[in-house]
């Protein structure tokens, strides 16, 4: 009986020192101040920001940023205020055990970049827009032209047919958007235009052209042509 109450006792002081130890190490854990911030960018994007520009915008947020403890950071605000940033479209905040606050950002990528009475912008796969950087410029199709509500959707699934597809991302260059919706496109090799017509039917309309393209390239025909019509899906029209 002596020996099982020994032996009892002796488990419960195991289970004390273990929770002991345990909150000792977290307290100490969460009252390690801050020592370095480190940047990772997420994805292959070329960069519209810098390792220096994340880390200054932390800096900014961090009120002193060296003495700071880790259980003093708010890393869903540091978060917020990040991806509030023009050029960010998601980030993750989080600190290490030796204290250093680990930052992973993921930069929008964008599919166009838009001329509208002045105003120069990018536009993403979403459709949101944002500014120009100053630190890199998006070999992206230049558009021209403003867009109406009512074509806004199938005008940005057209960019997006043409950046996932690599023949199309390659050659198309410009965009302009005609007073009624439809849509004229240049391309990088050649002097003829692809008159698209409005934004529907666009796999159609892209999967012609790429077999059309194919056939007259066969023929060196293509730099006869002034233009491609692509708004008969049944057949593409040429014009010399």
């Amino acid at each position: 009986m002596k020996r099982f109450k020994w032996q009892n006792i002796r488990l419960l002081l195991m289970v004390f020192v273990m929770v002991f130890l345990y909150s000792f190490a977290i307290n100490r854990n969460e009252k390690r101040k801050i020592t370095k911030i480190e940047v990772e960018f997420q994805g292959d994007n070329k960069m519209f920001l810098t390792h220096e520009m994340v880390n200054n915008l932390l800096i900014q947020n961090l009120k002193h940023a060296s003495t700071i403890e880790k259980e003093q950071v708010d890393l869903k605000d540091l978060e917020s205020v990040l991806e509030n940033h023009p050029f960010i479209d998601d980030a993750e905040v989080f600190t290490s055990e030796d204290g250093m606050l680990i930052t992973k950002v993921k930069q929008k990528s964008p599919i166009a970049r838009i001329v509208n009475n002045n105003r120069n912008f990018y536009v993403d796969k979403n459709g949101s827009v944002f500014e120009l950087s100053n630190v890199y410029s998006a070999r992206v199709p230049l558009v021209k032209g403003i867009i109406k509500d009512e074509f806004k959707k199938g005008f940005v699934g057209t960019l997006n047919e043409i950046n996932k597809d690599d023949f199309l991302k390659k050659n198309i260059i410009a965009i302009e958007i005609l007073k009624d919706g439809g849509l004229k496109m240049l391309t990088r090799e050649h002097d003829f235009e692809i008159l698209f017509g409005k934004p529907i039917l666009i796999e159609k309309k892209f999967k012609n052209y790429k077999a059309f393209y194919q056939f007259a390239s066969r023929d060196t025909l293509l730099d006869k042509y002034k233009s491609i019509n692509l708004m008969f899906t049944q057949q593409v029209v040429c014009a010399k």
